[in-house]
């Protein structure tokens, strides 16, 4: 070996153990970098926490009674049928309410649906109550209505009414706001959820009500479930029913919206007014309509007396295909005021139908679910029968509730055992407050006379807006 290529030998080794011992230390300070903790500079981000300006406080009152096919000539016109008289009011203190017409498809205009609006005083949100009712007796219409005005809502649950023979019923969408809305109606039937022809995107003008017979919707239904989403703004939904017997009227209503499903529907109030003995009695008076949207499910059923605290009936236990509306008879019932839960291990919507009888002059009226109430809520009785509000206590301890006429000329203090509920009569055309006592009580006003029913929930007060952390 020359003495050239022992010189290279040398050189390349040496440049080889130099590396290796270079990718060793790198590594051992690699590691003794990420092992020793390092220096650290906590700084914490610039925060400004600020209050929303309180918005007005906005809720939509159906209007009158609408009537379709009045006139052979002109089947889809739309006519006012009976006017529609609404009272509201705000807390002691607070500046009166204003209303405003909402343009309306009746052809006569004479009772649009109107939005009732309160607004804010000192930075603070203003609540507003508003109810309304109307009464009719036509060869077409008969009966009692009485509906709760509702602020708008981007998803809303119509349960209720019916698009089979004899029923004329409509969905009716009103846009308080000042912009357009528009609006998906998912209908669930016996063939399961469907979005009808036209119903995918339905516009509702800014300041508008819009009508739809269901019939159009969904034709032969005979228990249908609505789904109402909006984009865009929000819509107030309601629901215009009634029924004719071999032409024979057999009551009407306005039914509203139930705001989301959920594992226990509780509808407080509901009043039988028949004996299931008595005459004309043989019929289905109180029925119970269910629905899970998205799973199969089993739903149990319980009716009880207002006063009691055990089912006036074994629970009846219903199982639930998903996406399709079931039907309950609770018949059996006795004359008095009730209250049925409905409860399942995944979210429902559910609602009562009862009827005062199946001849002339009788009525009817839906009983939509009521949501907890754990603060404060503002409700409206409206002109009418003698108005009777349930409260019911579906937790386990006893709640002790206040219910106060905003003008001071009444005040009452109520104590709801465990599974129980108990009744107030109140007085009609008056604001009332309640005051929940922390827990979780539904309320619900009912109002029956003679050939009048009818009943809606008590809706909690609307929260004042949280504060708003901004990071510049």
């Amino acid at each position: 070996m020359s003495d050239r290529r022992v010189f290279r030998w040398a050189s390349t080794s040496a440049r080889l153990l130099v590396g290796t011992l270079v990718a060793i230390g790198f590594v051992i300070a690699v590691v003794t970098a990420v092992s020793l903790p390092w220096p650290t500079a906590a700084r914490e981000p610039v925060a400004i926490t600020a209050m929303p300006a309180p918005s007005a406080s906005v809720v939509v009152c159906p209007g009158g009674l609408l009537a379709l096919g009045r006139e052979l000539e002109d089947a889809g016109r739309i006519v006012t049928a009976a006017p529609q008289t609404v009272i509201s009011g705000v807390a002691q203190g607070r500046p009166v309410p204003t209303t405003r017409p909402l343009t309306t498809p009746a052809s006569d205009g004479s009772a649009p649906a109107t939005a009732v609006v309160a607004e804010p005083v000192d930075g603070t949100r203003t609540d507003v109550a508003a109810s309304g009712s109307s009464t009719i007796v036509a060869e077409d219409l008969s009966g009692f209505a009485a509906a709760a005005c509702r602020p708008a809502l981007m998803e809303s649950w119509l349960v209720g009414g019916s698009a089979a023979t004899g029923a004329s019923d409509t969905v009716l969408l009103a846009n308080p706001g000042t912009v357009a809305a528009t609006v998906q109606l998912t209908v669930f039937g016996a063939s399961g959820p469907q979005v009808p022809a036209g119903a995918g995107e339905l516009v509702v003008g800014p300041g508008a009500q819009a009508v739809l017979p269901l019939a159009g919707l969904q034709l032969g239904e005979q228990s249908p479930v609505i789904r109402v989403t909006a984009t865009g703004a929000p819509v107030q939904a309601a629901l215009q029913t009634s029924i004719t017997r071999t032409l024979v009227p057999g009551g009407v209503d306005q039914v509203g919206a139930t705001v989301a499903p959920d594992r226990i529907q509780v509808m407080p109030g509901v009043t039988v007014t028949q004996n299931p003995d008595a005459e004309g009695s043989s019929d289905a008076a109180t029925v119970v309509r269910i629905l899970s949207p998205d799973q199969d499910t089993t739903a149990v059923i319980t009716a009880s007396a207002v006063g009691t605290a055990a089912s006036n009936a074994a629970p009846t236990t219903v199982p639930l295909t998903a996406g399709i509306p079931t039907e309950v008879d609770l018949g059996g019932l006795a004359t008095g005021l009730y209250t049925v839960e409905v409860s399942a291990d995944t979210p429902v919507v559910a609602a009562v139908w009862q009827t005062t009888g199946f001849g002339e002059g009788a009525d009817f009226a839906w009983y939509s679910a009521a949501p907890p109430v754990t603060g404060e809520g503002l409700f409206a009785t409206p002109p009418g029968p003698t108005p009777v509000l349930t409260l019911a206590n579906p937790t386990e301890e006893p709640v002790t509730t206040a219910v106060e006429a905003v003008d001071g000329g009444f005040v009452t203090e109520v104590t709801v055992a465990p599974g129980e509920s108990a009744s107030v009569r109140l007085s009609a055309r008056t604001v009332y407050l309640l005051e929940a006592g922390g827990a979780g009580i539904r309320a619900g006003l009912s109002l029956t006379g003679d050939g009048a029913l009818a009943g809606f929930p008590v809706w909690p007060s609307d929260a004042a807006a949280p504060q708003v952390t901004v990071y510049p």
